[in-house]
């Protein structure tokens, strides 16, 4: 898949991934390097930025199987900024599909 393509939903799919419950960094970086290809290494300094930004915070949860894990967990403004993200991908969705003749779902 065309790099530029990750590059621009990366945030939107991190988001996304963190409304329905907290994850740890690996276990976010190997979901989305199977659903889209991306290099573990990828997803890192996405969730650094978005800790930056407010977006996500985060928490350590002791593992069973190792040291302690970084949890991250959506914070307000992320969930607004999710919503914001959501909206403007499906309009732009929309458009590409109608403008390379695809049917519009």
């Amino acid at each position: 898949m065309n790099v530029q393509f990750k590059k621009g939903v990366l945030d939107l799919c991190v988001l996304s991934m963190l409304k329905g419950s907290d994850q740890y960094g690996y276990e976010l970086a190997n979901t989305l390097s199977e659903l889209i290809q991306i290099s573990d290494g990828t997803v890192y300094p996405i969730l650094r930025k978005l800790a930056t930004d407010g977006m996500v915070t985060t928490y350590l949860q002791e593992s069973t199987s190792g040291p302690p894990r970084k949890y991250y967990r959506l914070t307000g403004l992320g969930t607004k900024t999710l919503a914001v993200l959501l909206q403007e991908w499906l309009a732009f969705s929309s458009s590409v599909t109608k403008i390379v003749g695809g049917e519009e779902q």
